[in-house]
């Protein structure tokens, strides 16, 4: 596949982008634009479009990747699935409609009314740190394939194609925000999605299948085993350990994170709101089903066509994450590839360009207090916001060229784990203010509670075979995060006098 038709492609799809954005913006480009739409989003285009803020470019390529992996994952993964839409499910029943009772444009604005002022910065840094590290670690995933790909053949130099990825990021969403993004998170989803049913078409019809055809295949090849309930204690598929930490992660990593909560507040009413997620649910549980058929079809099409998992430049060991964008790349045809690249620049920039609108929306909120009508849309308010927007995309590209002077897959991959350590803290805060009644904390001290958590869980889950019998922890380790903290705040809480008003 030739390097210059792909770069002519990602310009088409950019300047397509900024043509929305300045549509979009060109009535109105103030705070309350930015931060929430006006409040006058349509709930139909919110929840498609959410689908690719959460599809990211890694789930794109690493799902399907993953189903032949050699510790036997198969559609493992839909365990998992099942687990997020109960999350969705509780978000969409019990927080959402907090945050609309409370008028909230930051959601971590409850903790400061119900724990207090310093618990409340800390969940809003909590927030800003772990957002930025897993927002950056999917696009510099993602900026690897297109590097790989594309801008090597012009010796182009890494920093430089992440610079450009980001200025483009920038470019089409520092006016009109969060009235942009979902408008183009829209546009986005309707490619994503169109590209894995024409992948599955393109590699049916290399394979030589029809449709029914390759349902049977996939069924036979050894690759769709969905439920484990084998090795409760050592196998960290199993299916309780796999419903569990789908559940909560989603909770705290999607309710509990003003990235995807902002869409949410950007409509009119909570009924809006709450048919948005239920509709979004069912949508992300069908699409997930087609994008682990996509991986079991490239398995079939690589042993088929002799071709090997693609080895890591630096490591020099098979990586999955690679097969995907190889086989379609490098197999198939031209509009195969072209289909290929669209789905994976879709889903990465429908995703950064959400992370980097609500990391604003949260500083400027949280730290600068910009909800407050009296500074909400006058001149300086919104030149800070611009100057805190750029400020975000200069420190997720310093924190994606660390990345890749790290250059060990192992070393980046546990920096990602630190951002859902940090997570389990906002579980138990969010549980202590909902749950506990008649109790307040000793605020200064909640940031070393918060601290002290993802630490515990870090040694538990490094020790866990010794210390607990053999047990292996996977995604529910997020649950034990959240407890620690919810059990440290009850020790630092006291009595108090005042009725819990939410």
């Amino acid at each position: 596949m030739s390097p210059a038709i792909l770069l002519s492609f990602l310009i088409g799809y950019f300047a397509l982008l900024i043509i929305i954005a300045f549509a979009t913006s060109k009535k109105s480009s103030d705070n309350s634009t930015f931060f929430l739409a006006n409040r006058n989003s349509k709930w139909y285009l919110v929840a498609f479009g959410m689908i690719g803020t959460a599809l990211s470019g890694v789930t794109f390529i690493s799902v399907p990747g993953e189903v032949g992996a050699p510790a036997g994952n198969q559609f493992q993964y839909f365990q998992f699935v099942l687990g997020n839409a109960i999350g969705f499910i509780i978000i969409a029943t019990v927080l959402l409609p907090l945050y609309y009772r409370m008028r909230l444009t930051s959601i971590y604005s409850y903790i400061e009314q119900r724990l207090g002022h310093v618990s409340y910065k800390t969940a809003a840094f909590i927030f800003l740190i772990s957002r930025t590290i897993g927002s950056a670690f999917r696009l510099y995933l993602v900026v690897i394939v297109l590097q790989r790909f594309i801008f090597d053949a012009y010796h182009v130099p890494f920093w430089l194609t992440v610079l450009i990825s980001l200025g483009l990021i920038w470019s089409y969403t520092f006016k009109g925000g969060l009235k942009t993004i979902i408008i183009t998170d829209t546009l986005q989803t309707f490619f994503l999605v169109l590209s894995v049913f024409l992948t599955i078409y393109f590699i049916c019809n290399s394979l030589d299948l029809s449709i029914p055809q390759a349902f049977e295949t996939i069924k036979s090849s050894g690759y769709s085993k969905i439920f484990f309930y084998e090795d409760f204690l050592t196998n960290g598929f199993h299916v309780s350990k796999a419903l569990l930490g789908g559940i909560f992660v989603t909770i705290a990593m999607t309710g509990l994170d003003q990235d995807l909560m902002q869409k949410n507040l950007s409509m009119k009413t909570i009924g809006e709101a709450q048919k948005n997620m239920f509709t979004f649910t069912g949508v992300f549980v069908i699409l997930n089903i087609f994008f682990l058929s996509v991986g079991a079809l490239l398995y079939v099409y690589a042993s088929r066509n002799g071709i090997e998992i693609p080895l890591d430049h630096v490591t020099g060991k098979p990586r999955t994450d690679f097969l995907f964008p190889e086989i379609a790349l490098n197999h198939l045809t031209t509009i195969p590839a072209i289909v290929f690249m669209l789905g994976l620049t879709a889903a990465t920039f429908a995703t950064t360009d959400s992370a980097l609108t609500a990391l604003t929306t949260s500083f400027c909120v949280d730290f600068l207090g910009m909800d407050k009508k009296e500074n909400m849309n006058n001149k300086n308010a919104v030149k800070n916001r611009h100057l805190v927007h750029v400020g975000f995309s200069i420190l997720m590209f310093l924190v994606i060229i660390l990345f890749n002077a790290v250059n060990d897959e192992s070393v980046v991959k546990g920096i990602f784990k630190v951002a859902s350590y940090t997570y389990g803290p906002l579980l138990g805060l969010y549980t202590f203010g909902l749950f506990v009644k008649n109790r307040g904390v000793h605020d200064k001290l909640v940031p070393i509670v918060c601290l002290l958590s993802p630490l515990l869980c870090y040694f538990l889950n490094t020790y866990s075979i010794t210390l607990l019998g053999g047990y292996v922890f996977s995604v529910e380790l997020i649950l034990v995060n959240g407890l620690i903290t919810f059990v440290g705040l009850l020790l630092i809480s006291k009595k108090t006098d005042q009725q819990t008003k939410f």
